[in-house]
């Protein structure tokens, strides 16, 4: 017997009981199928996915036609998780209106429940607009992988008080403009658990200690599929 689809409303549900949520990533049918039956809450159609499946340098090079076609065939083996896909570096930063059109583009085409955006306060209007059309949003604040070369490469965020204050920032202005979740990703512990007490929508760490609603896990580095990076 499969189980029951994971909707919005179940996580809502989770994150009020405090029950943890888990979020792993899936690049394709076999990925998106092992997910789907390792009990997983969440799946994430990851933009990692142009380094672990397409052997590019950085997410960077990702096109919107490139991730469609991988959540397409996620979606065709991941049926019960709650099926969110990123959003490519360069289809949402130079307009609102660009970040609607690929948000439903990844809705209608690519067969998925939600998209996931970088980006903490210079976000919130996009994420505003996105969620006016129907297209529930997932947040990523901290270390945000597509502009690591802008936060001085792959470095935990958040060590300053003057930091870790923006990060606050962040996280209350993504989830006043509508986002159901946000991803904390390499922060502090005690940073991440701070944000968590403040917010009344669930967080998912990544790197980010053990005080979050959930916890991400890249496929690749969890089955150490992926040799290009040792964890730590």
């Amino acid at each position: 017997v499969g189980r029951r689809k994971v909707t919005i409303q179940n996580l809502n549900r989770m994150y009020k009981h405090g029950e943890p949520i888990s979020m792993m990533t899936a690049q394709d049918y076999p990925s998106g199928l092992m997910v789907d039956r390792s009990g997983i809450d969440i799946c994430l159609v990851g933009d990692s996915l142009a380094m672990v499946a397409l052997g590019y340098d950085s997410t960077n090079p990702l096109t919107v036609d490139e991730m469609l076609h991988h959540s397409r065939a996620v979606a065709r083996g991941s049926k019960a998780p709650f099926l969110v896909a990123d959003l490519p570096y360069g289809s949402y930063e130079v307009s609102a209106e660009e970040a609607v059109r690929a948000s439903l583009r990844f809705l209608k085409e690519g067969n998925v429940e939600a998209v996931k955006l970088e980006g903490g306060k210079e976000m919130a209007d996009t994420i505003r607009r996105i969620t006016s059309v129907g297209v529930p949003v997932m947040a990523h604040i901290g270390l945000t992988p597509q502009r690591q070369s802008a936060l001085g490469g792959f470095r935990v965020q958040g060590k300053t008080a003057k930091q870790a204050l923006g990060l606050v920032e962040d996280a209350l202005a993504v989830q006043e403009a509508g986002a159901f979740a946000v991803v904390l990703e390499a922060m502090p512990a005690q940073i991440a658990g701070h944000i968590t007490q403040q917010l009344s929508i669930p967080t998912i760490g990544i790197g980010a200690g053990v005080m979050c609603s959930g916890q991400v896990l890249v496929l690749n580095d969890a089955l150490g599929l992926f040799d290009r990076f040792v964890p730590k």
